[in-house]
């Protein structure tokens, strides 16, 4: 069974930093991309970070690029995002799931973690 459980959500202040985890189990880590997405109250899912399976880049939304960084373990079977210099927009619900290479469309991505809330104040 494919598992996914995310961490390290919590309240920040605007420019403050956090470190999100995604750890997976259920499936052979390298077989799968992950994917961070986010949603915020009233808005749409959306794809905050992916890895292409065309040139295995990673990918990062313009409204965090230069701020989040996505990385792996995969010894520990564990994917991270660092947002640094966070701001009150990004306040969200953040999910990992699988399996999200960048070009797969939202609706097919199969396995989501439960989420973590980030609340970032002003």
């Amino acid at each position: 069974e494919v598992q996914l459980q995310a961490s390290g959500g919590g309240l920040v202040r605007n420019g403050g930093s956090l470190r999100l985890s995604c750890t997976a189990s259920g499936f052979t880590f390298d077989d799968y991309a992950i994917a961070w997405f986010r949603q915020a109250p009233g808005k749409e899912r959306e794809r905050v970070s992916c890895i292409s399976r065309i040139d295995g880049k990673t990918y990062y939304a313009d409204s965090v690029k230069g701020r989040f960084t996505f990385s792996s373990d995969n010894a520990k079977n564990t994917v991270y995002l660092q947002m640094n210099n966070l701001k009150p927009d990004d306040t969200a619900i953040y999910y990992c799931a699988v399996p999200a290479p960048c070009a797969r469309p939202i609706g097919r991505v199969n396995y989501w973690g439960q989420g973590t809330l980030v609340t970032v104040s002003s």
